[in-house]
């Protein structure tokens, strides 16, 4: 058991204060007062490789160059951006394409938060990928927020699901069971010691299906912090970010809540979903 995890009979507070991880998570990042939904977006918190440097823009417009003499340069090419910020990647990447590429592209960006003044009006801003396009799919750090639950084994080695309030104080809750139980067993086996933790993916396996069933032709990406079964950190990665500096993980909607994704797992879903090819790094 870890420092920050009470037993459930120790645990005080109303009973309706504690809620897992995901559910606490998805409010914290997406609700009407979340992380995401601030206006200075993931840019006024932290650098990705989207806002470090125009080289990763033109490194993804060729990708999606790449894609369109594989396709034989269809009339209508589509890149979409998911979890795309304030429209920073798409904004290069559709300044970096050559002309005749470009007037063939339609550029989707998919976000929650509501669109940012002065973007390109090229630009489609949605909250769900688009349906039945062709062309390239690109999801840079979007798995790694996906809200997942959290499992911790117990003092009788089970894995159980951990609950969690707004000020990050944890308690244990009742067993994994169910789907979830089966994701844990084939994709990140939890031995029975005591404080092993695990963030249960199956909710990104399901997102990165959605996504890669979007496209008619084409090529899904994923890029993202990452482990695979063989390198599945003991106990977990769920952290948080605020203002340029890693923080304990408060769902309280003042800072960001991550944790690495099981990409084998994700990749295995796309394939399972019966789209087009998707790729994962």
């Amino acid at each position: 058991m870890t420092a920050r995890t009470a037993g459930a009979a120790e645990a005080h507070g109303a009973d309706e204060d504690w809620r897992g991880w995901r559910e606490a998570t998805a409010d914290a990042l997406y609700g009407p007062a979340g992380f995401y939904r601030g206006p200075e977006g993931p840019a006024g918190h932290f650098r990705t490789s989207v806002h470090a440097s125009p080289l990763f823009a033109g490194a993804v417009a060729r990708l999606l160059c790449r894609v369109d003499e594989a396709l034989g340069r269809p009339a209508s090419l589509a890149f979409v951006d998911m979890a795309a910020g304030r429209g920073e990647l798409v904004t290069g990447v559709l300044a970096a394409l050559p002309a005749d590429v470009a007037a063939r592209t339609r550029v989707y960006a998919v976000e929650v938060a509501g669109r940012p003044g002065g973007l390109d009006p090229r630009i489609e801003w949605l909250a769900e990928p688009p349906r039945g396009v062709t062309g390239l799919l690109f999801a840079n750090e979007w798995l790694d927020n996906v809200p997942v639950d959290v499992a911790e084994v117990d003092a009788e080695g089970v894995a159980r699901r951990v609950l969690v309030r707004g000020d990050g104080t944890e308690r244990l809750g009742e067993p994994v069971g169910g789907a979830d139980a089966e994701w844990l067993a084939r994709w990140w086996p939890l031995p029975g010691e005591v404080g092993l933790r695990a963030e249960i993916g199956l909710p990104r396996d399901t997102a990165w299906a959605s996504a890669v069933a979007t496209l008619d032709r084409g090529l899904a990406v994923a890029a993202d912090y990452a482990h695979t079964r063989v390198t599945r950190p003991p106990y977990g990665t769920l952290t948080g970010f605020r203002e340029g500096r890693e923080t304990p993980p408060l769902p309280d909607g003042t800072c960001d809540i991550t944790a690495h994704v099981a990409l084998d797992a994700c990749a295995s879903a796309g394939r399972l979903a019966g789209g087009a090819g998707g790729d994962t790094g």
